[in-house]
């Protein structure tokens, strides 16, 4: 058992079903997965700005055609905001430059995606990427496994540009179970050399349809052994799909969470989680 604190830490209006969190220089870096927006909000101003991801964006863009942007991550001053793939018109990596805010770059990832699927041996329908973690040279992309075959799977990318020619690991992972249900990748973040990681159950067997939400937990992976030291559940209620460093103290760490309440509904809770240090 971890010691742990989660709070409502504050609400942002304009925001709905969020999916990716980043914290830097006292503002929040948000994406949603049914918007085609980068939204920023600055938490000491509380003031938030939108920042076009795709062409002709949207806050509330229909199940069936949205980019589905569920991971964010960054090095430097570069974002990198990933499409899940679970769909074909899911597979966009948008490059985004912090200090202009704009655009660098817009990536089709289906070949990659493609790869990555027969490596790991996960069917199309049970792709999902979730959480994205890059530290300049390797790159870590999490497949949720809320598909029919529960495949929870790091990939380990060794490649400075998801482009070039790479190496490629594929870790599978057994996570907890929530209520009788397996617990799934939502969202990871890199702290020195460990991994931390959200993990939600979910009563379905779809990549593409939701269910009756039963829990999260946090959890932490050892970036030399790639083994988990602990997992911890936090919630039998929310979906936590947003995860980022707050403060790294002697004794304690805390992160600042975001939930996907799917709904279209444009409001977000941002959550304070504190875990003491063993």
């Amino acid at each position: 058992m971890e010691k742990f604190t989660l709070e409502i830490l504050f609400q942002i209006i304009g925001i709905g079903s969020a999916s990716g969190l980043l914290y830097k220089d006292n503002s929040l870096f948000i994406i949603g997965d049914n918007s085609g927006f980068l939204y920023e909000y600055n938490m000491p101003n509380q003031q938030l700005k939108t920042h076009a991801l795709i062409d002709n964006p949207a806050e509330n863009i229909p199940k069936k055609l949205k980019p589905d942007f569920e991971a964010l991550t960054n090095f430097k001053d570069t974002a990198y905001i990933f499409g899940s793939g679970s769909t074909e018109n899911r597979n966009k990596m948008i490059e985004f430059d912090l200090k202009t805010k704009s655009v660098l770059q817009k990536n089709n990832m289906t070949d990659l995606y493609a790869v990555m699927q027969s490596f790991g041996t996960i069917k199309p329908e049970d792709f999902n990427l979730e959480g994205a973690i890059f530290d300049g040279e390797n790159w870590y992309l999490f497949n949720r496994g809320n598909g029919i075959s529960n495949k929870n799977t790091i990939f380990t990318i060794h490649a400075k540009k998801l482009g070039e020619e790479f190496a490629l690991i594929a870790t599978d992972y057994k996570l907890p179970k929530i209520k009788g249900i397996r617990s799934s990748f939502t969202d990871a973040i890199l702290v020195e050399d460990k991994i931390y990681f959200l993990a939600t159950a979910e009563n379905t067997n779809s990549t593409y349809d939701d269910g009756e939400i039963l829990g999260s937990c946090i959890g932490c992976i050892d970036l030399k052994t790639m083994k988990i030291d602990f997992t911890q559940k936090i919630t039998a209620t929310n979906k936590f799909e947003g995860l980022t460093l707050y403060e790294n103290a002697a004794h304690t760490i805390t992160f600042l969470l975001c939930e996907d309440n799917d709904t279209e509904l444009l409001e977000t809770k941002i959550y304070k989680l504190t875990l003491d240090k063993k």
